[in-house]
This record gives structure tokens, C-alpha cells and sequence, in this order.
């Protein structure tokens, strides 16, 4: 009997649905959605009242399910946000000269159970085209996470409102996604969901830094790139504190300010940031020497 993997990708995109899992179709063979974008949008069908992108295109309804697969081979996207699940992207390192040591995804996570006293979380598990996994949980009642990168460790985000995982029976050049165990969906564990809900509004009024003699400049310079690290994007936290941190350096080279002071406001941004207290005292203190070593006179600046 011949192969038919419209048929067999429509029975998978229907089991997801049936799990009340939405999905939309992705191109054959890749990852991307085969909807199409606003810029092409025709103003009809779904979008009669204006676009509408995959995750609100996303459905479980088998009529619908049958009438997209009958056009082609598609993959399939479950949009989690919609699905009400939170899943977990183990990811394998790129392999590249000197990377044979560089731990997985799984790997990482592994570590961060033992790490916090728990078991590693019996779930729905997919293995992806790449050899990495996807856990699946679903999100707390009432709870609307949003996707993460590196939160839980290096090589591992999470899809939840506004991200998509590809669905198990997809398959690229790559490789084929095949569920590996589990039958449903745990919930997401409570452990988990501390680390992964958004850190408390940070205030917006003005920065309060200790009373110390020195140049205005130099005050007004700390406060400002203090400010720049609290609301620096979640993948750029680090580099916006080593570079922030490298301005200021400076006005202590120019003896405008003390170091430690400069030290001690720069730790409270990073870390009020969600960086560890280890990664703020590194980058701060190498964002510092090197720009003390580099500073002109103050004249020539």
C-alpha cells in the first residue's frame, strides 16, 4: 500500500484536536506557518474583519482540519497559547568545532530538577527533527504565560501565548517529530511556574542612589544607565549591564565617583533584573576595569 502523508498528517493534526490542542498548518517539510501574512491578507473568510495570524487561525475543528490537510502535505502547528498548554523546548546544541562538550537542552533540565529537589516531571513527550524534546503541561487556571528564552537554563525555552510548537508526525529534512512517551499532558508543576511567571512590575519612579559626593554628571550618568538595565529585553540583560556599566566607568577613572558606589547600583539593577547575583558581580566588574583602563583624560573625552 502506498504512503499517503496527507492522510496520515491529517490524522495527526485531528488527534491534536481532539485533544483540544488548536493547530494550523505549517509548510510541508519546515517549521514555518503556511498561512498567509498580512501584507497578502485577501480581507475574506477568516480575516473578513480584519487579518487574523495563526494563532487566532488556529482551530480544532475537524471540518476545517480536513478541508486545509486536502490541499497539501502540510505539518502542523499547535498554537499553545490557545491550547492552554506550556510547553518545555529541550534543544540540542549546534555542532560546531570545540561544541562535543556543550550539554543538551535535556541535559540542562535534568540538572535543574536534581538542582531543585524534584523528580523530572512525567509528561506528554515529543522527540523534535533535531533530537531535542518538547514537554508538554498545561498552564495553571487563570495563568497567560508568555513564551521564554534561557529562563529555565541555556538550550531550553518555553512555548505558551503568542509561540507555536510543531506537532508530533511532522517532519523535516532534519528528521521526523514522534511522540516518545506519555499519553496526556501533566500540569505544570508548581516549582516550575514559580520560575517562569513574570518577576513583580518593577517601579517606575527614579532610581534611588546613596547619598555620596561626587559630580552631578556623574550621578545623573549612573541613574540613566541603571534605568537602561531594568527594562533591558530579557535576551540582552547582560550585555546591556556590561555596557551600561562600561559608560560609567569613566567618572570613576576621572575620580567623579566612588567605584564601590557605582558597584552597589549597578548589582540592584542587574539582579532586580532577573540576573543572578554571580553573573551581575562578573560583568560588572570586567564592564569597569576595562573601561578605567581605556578612559582618556577627562579633557580629550
Amino acid at each position: 500500500m502506498t504512503h499517503n502523508p496527507c492522510s496520515a498528517l491529517l490524522t495527526a493534526a485531528l488527534d491534536m484536536a481532539t485533544r483540544g490542542w488548536p493547530v494550523f498548518p505549517l509548510r510541508p517539510g519546515d517549521k514555518r506557518p503556511a498561512l498567509h501574512g498580512e501584507e497578502r491578507c485577501p480581507g475574506d473568510g477568516d480575516c473578513s474583519g480584519g487579518h487574523r495570524k495563526w494563532e487566532q487561525r488556529a482551530t480544532t475543528d475537524p471540518d476545517r482540519i480536513r478541508r486545509a490537510w486536502a490541499a497539501g502535505p502540510f505539518n502542523i502547528g499547535i498554537a499553545t497559547g490557545p491550547a492552554g498548554l506550556i510547553v518545555v523546548d529541550l534543544d540540542m546544541p549546534k555542532q560546531t568545532k570545540g561544541s562535543t562538550d556543550t550539554p543538551s537542552g535535556v541535559t540542562t533540565f535534568e540538572a535543574l530538577c536534581e538542582r531543585a529537589g524534584q523528580a523530572v516531571p512525567t509528561t506528554f513527550r515529543t522527540r523534535t527533527a533535531s533530537g531535542g524534546q518538547h514537554l508538554y503541561f498545561t498552564a495553571p487556571d487563570g495563568v497567560r504565560l508568555a513564551n521564554s528564552a534561557g529562563r529555565l537554563g541555556k538550550l531550553i525555552d518555553t512555548r505558551a501565548w503568542g509561540g507555536y510548537v510543531v506537532a508530533a508526525g511532522s517532519t523535516t529534512d532534519a528528521g521526523t517529530y514522534e511522540t516518545v512517551s506519555g499519553s496526556v499532558a501533566a500540569p505544570l508543576p508548581e516549582w516550575l511556574h514559580t520560575i517562569l511567571k513574570p518577576a513583580p512590575a518593577r517601579s517606575t519612579g527614579p532610581l534611588r542612589l546613596p547619598a555620596v559626593s561626587g559630580s552631578r554628571a556623574a550621578l545623573s550618568a549612573l541613574e540613566a544607565e541603571c534605568a537602561v538595565v531594568s527594562m533591558a529585553p530579557d535576551k540582552q540583560r547582560n550585555t546591556t549591564l556590561n555596557r551600561c556599566a562600561f559608560k560609567v566607568g569613566r567618572f570613576v577613572a576621572w575620580g567623579d565617583i566612588p567605584r564601590h558606589v557605582v558597584e552597589e547600583a549597578f548589582q540592584g539593577a542587574g539582579e532586580g533584573r532577573g540576573l543572578t547575583a554571580a553573573e551581575c558581580r562578573a560583568t560588572i566588574h570586567s564592564a569597569l576595569n576595562s573601561s578605567i583602563r581605556k578612559a582618556r583624560p577627562r579633557e580629550a573625552a
